[in-house]
């Protein structure tokens, strides 16, 4: 008889799961154990496997297509010749699109689904707009493609990245010539004598529909930011000594990064601090102070980031760290994590130093009740012991939910991370 192929659910977040590739065509027969399809979860891209041998007779749910948890994605049957006409497939249906309908004048209203977010606010409709039909360009339009060069000299502007349009000729008829191109301006994106006018109209976009995952963090950060009371505390630090500390490391074969020593030193702040080692339960409305210290690290992965976590983070010297850190985001990017190693965490660290960011806040990621953002390291004048002398600054920025954490606690850890970094020979201890 016909039996249905539904969505697995296939981490704990999971709601939906895109289908990237079928590994079976309709009419094939199934073994127990072969590998039917990938699926981008809101965690990685991850295979399922048949758990039953069949043969696989409709596919509902095509490559590049969602589906909810427990949604009907496939229709097997037992034996190939069985017919599948008139069967209706088990599990949940595609969920219909919200309505804005109003029962008609004495009309019941209809009751609402169970799955119905319980917020008190509706999100505004941000649509685009429009493309422009009219739009016309006032400015000049003309653009001159060909210039007059020799051969020589085409081929070393090619090489030099210099603007042939820049360039005065000397040869005959204005043609340039080699000789010419010291006086040449760069190429650049900003050339206009090169420019052409676009065939898009104003304002023309495209729709890209969101991973899983995309939609997973959209929604998480946006619940976060709009039922969570975010304050924040900046603070610059002097890591000066910690550069050199690293250097130092360095040269003995000891590679390590500067987000490592912020992990260490942000274990034995949070150690000392326990009121910031902790959560928020938005169901019982009450405070969750975690036991252990497990320090989730962002990373960012294909279509987005995730959070593994170093546990017992206070128990461990800063080679172990450095090298469980370089272990998962490894795991990471491959998409191969396990949810042990990313599901929890007491704290989170975000870091886009290597960026090149000056300052940045980053939003909870709950129940977590505190999140540190760390940016890159500038060099600035500071005054020491009255001379002012080029120091290396680092900013940190500690976002907290002000519920379960006040200001002055929040302050306190931030001054005890602060002086851990600027004293790092303590955090080789």
């Amino acid at each position: 008889m016909p039996f249905t192929l539904t969505m697995p659910k296939l981490s704990p977040t999971m709601d939906e799961g895109t289908i990237v590739k079928w590994h079976v065509s309709e009419g094939d027969k199934i073994e127990s154990g072969a590998v039917l399809f990938e699926v981008a979860t809101d965690k990685a891209t991850v295979e399922h496997s048949a758990l039953d041998e069949g043969y696989i007779r409709q596919i509902l749910v095509k490559e590049g297509s969602s589906a909810h948890v427990n949604q009907a994605i496939a229709i097997f049957t037992e034996t190939a010749d069985e017919s599948i006409e008139g069967y209706k497939p088990e599990g949940e249906t595609t969920p219909e699109p919200a309505t804005d309908e109003k029962p008609q004048e004495g009309e019941a209203p209809k009751e609402a689904a169970k799955s119905a977010p319980t917020a008190s606010m509706a999100e505004p409709a941000f649509v685009p707009e429009e493309p422009l039909e009219d739009y016309q360009y006032t400015f000049s339009q003309d653009a001159k493609d060909y210039f007059p060069a020799s051969p020589l000299a085409k081929k070393l502007a090619r090489e030099k990245g210099i603007d042939l349009s820049s360039v005065k000729g000397s040869g005959p008829a204005g043609k340039v010539m080699s000789r010419d191109l010291d006086l040449g301006q760069p190429d650049s994106v900003a050339n206009f004598s090169k420019r052409k006018m676009p065939e898009a109209k104003p304002g023309t976009y495209e729709e890209i529909p969101l991973s899983p995952m995309r939609k997973v963090i959209g929604k998480r950060l946006q619940e976060s930011k709009t039922f969570i009371p975010h304050f924040y505390i900046h603070q610059d630090i002097d890591v000066t000594s910690l550069v050199l500390l690293r250097e130092e490391l360095k040269t003995h074969g000891l590679k390590v990064t500067f987000n490592d020593f912020v992990v260490r030193a942000t274990a034995l702040a949070l150690k000392k601090h326990p009121n910031i080692n902790a959560g928020y339960n938005s169901v019982s409305q009450s405070q969750i102070l975690f036991k252990t210290i497990d320090i989730s690290i962002a990373v960012t992965v294909e279509g987005g980031l995730i959070t593994p976590i170093i546990r017992y983070a206070d128990f461990k010297n800063l080679g172990e760290i450095s090298s469980e850190v370089k272990h998962l985001a490894k795991k990471a990017k491959e998409g191969t994590l396990e949810p042990t190693e990313y599901k929890g965490g007491s704290f989170t660290i975000s870091n886009l130093g290597m960026f090149g960011i000056s300052d940045f806040v980053a939003v909870i990621n709950p129940p977590q009740a505190a999140i540190l953002a760390v940016a890159g390291i500038d060099e600035k004048p500071v005054y020491v012991n009255g001379k002012l002398t080029p120091r290396k600054i680092m900013r940190v920025t500690l976002s907290f939910d002000h519920r379960v954490i006040d200001g002055a606690e929040g302050a306190l850890f931030t001054k005890d991370l602060k002086a851990l970094l600027e004293n790092p020979s303590i955090l080789l201890v």
